[in-house]
């Protein structure tokens, strides 16, 4: 199992380099049943993640661009009459798809970001009355511009807490770009890619996520950051019980990448900032610097 998640994350290192930490994240945010957001400026490769990673996956994969005009019929599907038949025939839209980028989410109306985020909680749609189930697995990989430029709409946070992690890519090490200088052509790598596994494959490595134990000072430690949250002057919100958990399936795959039959408490350190960043709100900061306080405030072992 190692050595295969080892072969997953090589391989799409070769389209998206120098990014490990991020694909690791992003493999994980999978493997737990999550949805990912991807919040960062364009050309910094989120597309080049997600196609990737539905290609060493083996998964079907659509990607959608969202614009201000778009409705949630572009997404979910239209039922359109056919003359020769005299009936209805359902068109499927792109949300029926295992891997589905939405890209550049935050620049469709609230109304259609709804439409997606309730296709992603439910793992359904319901069209003209008829409710229709999505593949399995079904991953949805978001991205997100930056709120400062023009033409977005801001994801509500009761919407945000429908992702189980937020990450950044951020720009690329002095080494990778130069690779990028030299001739690397991430496109041109992609489409050399290989399915690494199949979907069963896949979907016996999720089940393997909630096999991961978690002692119980484990447990008390993860206690001890959620209760922080929420008694802490510095967060306006602290972390739900949805988001606590969260944080333990995160962690569990985390683990499981890493060869590990059981939580270490650097499994949490982990995925900490990208399960709760988005999820944290305070005066003195924002989601990511309340993370890094907590990490420091909060000891590993009671005292």
């Amino acid at each position: 199992m190692q050595k295969l998640i080892s072969a997953i994350v090589a391989d799409i290192g070769k389209v998206l380099l120098g990014k490990e930490h991020q694909v690791k994240l992003a493999l994980a945010c999978l493997l737990s049943r999550g949805h990912l957001l991807i919040e960062d400026l364009p050309g910094m490769g989120k597309t080049t993640l997600a196609h990737a990673l539905a290609q060493v996956l083996g998964l079907s994969y659509k990607r959608v661009q969202f614009t201000s005009d778009m409705l949630p019929a572009d997404i979910l599907g239209v039922s359109i009459f056919e003359r020769d038949s005299g009936q209805f025939r359902f068109h499927e839209g792109p949300v029926f798809s295992q891997l589905l980028l939405a890209d550049e989410i935050n620049r469709s109306s609230p109304k259609t970001q709804s439409a997606l985020l309730e296709a992603m909680e439910e793992r359904q749609v319901s069209v003209d009355g008829e409710t229709r189930q999505l593949p399995e697995p079904f991953f949805v990989i978001a991205t997100q511009n930056p709120l400062h430029q023009s033409g977005t709409f801001s994801l509500p946070e009761s919407q945000l807490d429908r992702f189980l992690m937020r990450i950044s890519l951020g720009y690329p090490t002095r080494e990778a770009e130069r690779a990028l200088f030299l001739g690397v052509d991430p496109r041109a790598q992609l489409q050399q890619l290989k399915p690494r596994i199949d979907v069963a494959a896949l979907k016996k490595m999720q089940s393997l996520v909630g096999q991961v134990k978690a002692s119980e000072s484990l447990l008390d430690y993860l206690e001890r950051l959620v209760l922080h949250t929420r008694q802490s002057p510095e967060c306006a919100v602290g972390l739900s019980p949805r988001g606590a958990l969260a944080l333990l399936h995160a962690a569990r795959a985390w683990a499981l990448i890493h060869g590990r039959g059981h939580l270490l408490p650097e499994d949490l350190q982990a995925v900490l900032p990208s399960v709760a960043g988005h999820r944290l709100q305070g005066e003195s900061g924002d989601g990511i610097q309340l993370v890094e306080r907590l990490m420091r405030q909060v000891d590993i072992i009671a005292a």
